[in-house]
Order: C-alpha cells, then structure tokens, then sequence
C-alpha cells in the first residue's frame, strides 16, 4: 500500500486537475496522459493507478461540492476527509473560477446534426442496476468544507434553454429509432408534452415502444460527466411512481460536444438514491 498524500501533494494535484477542467470548459484541448507525466516528479513518482485514483476523488468532491468535473475522470467517493476543504482553499485563491462555473452553466451549445444518432446510447453508470449511486460522505460536526455559495450543478439544472435542447435531441432520437424498427407510421404519436401541456404533466415526451404501448419520458440534460447528479420535481418522481412500466428517465450527458445518453425504465426510486434539499415552509 502506497503512503498516505501528504497536503502538499494533495495541493498540487489539485491546482493541475483544475488547469485542466478550466481548459475543457473553455473547449481547449489539453492532453491528461500529458498532464499525469509532468506531475508525477513532483509527487514522489506515484503510479499512474494511485494519480488515476487521486483524480477520480477529486471529482467525486466536487460532485459533493456541488461543482462540474472533468469527464473520464468517473468519481471515486472514498476520498480523505480534507480533500473537500482543500479543492475550496484552491478555489478561494484562484476566485475567477466561480466565474467561470457560473457562465457555463448558463451556456447551451449549438449540437451539431448527428449522423449516427442512435450510437449515443450507453449503459448507465455501474451503481444504479445493483442499487444506486453512493450518497456523499457525511461531514463530521468538525468539518467546515467552506463550500461555495451557489451549487453549480443546481443552477445548470435551471438553464431551460437546455433543456429545451435536450429535449429537441430526445425527440429527434425517437424518430430515429422508431425509423430503425420499422415504425415509421408511429412517428407522428411523438409529442412533446412540456409544451403542449405544460410542466405540471410529471413528464416531458411521449413516445412509443416496439409492442406500440405509450412510453412516458423525462429528459434531463446536462453538459458535464455521466455520474453528475439531476434533480427532480415532487410531480416528477410521483409520475414515475404512479407508471413504472411506462416511465422512462433518458439521461443526456456530456451535452456540449459529443453527447451520450443512458435510458432507465420504471420508478425512478428504483434506481436512484434521493435526498430532499429543499423544503416548503407554512403554517400549521
């Protein structure tokens, strides 16, 4: 077993994933293998396999802190207990980068047409058929992570201009498959219910499947990595609840680029773990 990071390697591989992470959000293309080889001298020539891991538990804080991570770097939750107050250190030093969070999450890109369309379609990430995806470490009553004030992955969930968007793929994905079934004839039983009905309906296509039975879809978009967490309205999560045959979650990710989508089926409690963070207050 390697020896513990010490802080200052912790710092250091901390200001280099962020160099990168500002260079893909900025949509420069930067070289990881690169990257690894340059810092390795300086953190005691550690493995490829303990830097790999020590980036996959940068990511999996910043998830926990509410903040995007690169994409191929698949969060790792088991990382030390001082590495969140760390990455906030870093960022509290180096405060543009809250800038630039927060204009990317405002950010809807152009996605070019996709020849191949149906080829975007993966597996969902590994924890959700065995259970669901790991909850973020509990802070200790001795923790202060200092996090910072706006959850960006929270205020990318509110860009309705990409959601549109996603929407708008998710439909064109629809005809094409029912094309590739030889459904044609069903194409034209594709609606878009947050426009024709609005919000309140608990979902955001209908669609068809291959035994022609109605199929209810929640989209939901984001431009940053497969394991980003979304989030879900009162009315989402009873709809799937009250139609878990039909119901049907198409996860877009990495929507900037070179999308990818993962589709789920039934109650999406079945798959995922859900934690409230927001609370309606009244009176008795």
């Amino acid at each position: 077993m390697s020896d513990p990071w010490s802080e200052l390697e912790n710092k250091l591989i901390i200001e280099d994933y962020f160099h990168m992470l500002e260079d893909e959000l900025m949509g420069q293309t930067y070289n990881k293998a690169q990257h690894r080889r340059d810092l390795t001298p300086r953190l005691n020539n550690r493995s490829k396999a303990s830097i790999e891991i020590k980036h996959q538990n940068i990511s999996a804080a910043l998830i926990d802190l509410g903040i995007p991570y690169i994409d191929g770097y698949k969060p790792m939750k088991n990382y030390q207990q001082k590495l969140p107050m760390l990455i906030m250190d870093f960022l509290r030093n180096n405060n543009r980068l809250f800038d630039l969070f927060s204009r990317d999450t405002e950010f809807t890109p152009n996605i070019n047409p996709i020849v191949e369309l149906l080829n975007c379609l993966e597996e969902p990430p590994k924890g959700l058929l065995s259970g669901s995806i790991s909850s973020p470490k509990p802070a200790t009553q001795t923790t202060i992570w200092n996090t910072p004030s706006f959850n960006y992955v929270a205020q990318e969930a509110q860009n309705s201009a990409l959601g549109a968007s996603g929407e708008e793929f998710v439909i064109e994905y629809e005809r094409k498959r029912l094309n590739a079934i030889g459904m044609d004839n069903y194409i034209s039983r594709i609606e878009q219910i947050s426009e024709t009905q609005g919000p309140w309906a608990g979902y955001d296509i209908r669609s068809i499947d291959k035994s022609k039975r109605d199929m209810f879809i929640e989209v939901k978009t984001t431009k940053y990595g497969k394991e980003t967490p979304f989030y879900l309205t009162s009315n989402e999560k009873t709809f799937s609840e009250n139609n878990n045959s039909n119901y049907y979650l198409y996860r877009l990710f990495n929507f900037r680029v070179k999308p990818g989508l993962f589709v789920l089926n039934g109650n999406i409690t079945q798959h995922f773990q859900l934690k409230p963070i927001v609370y309606k207050c009244f009176d008795p």
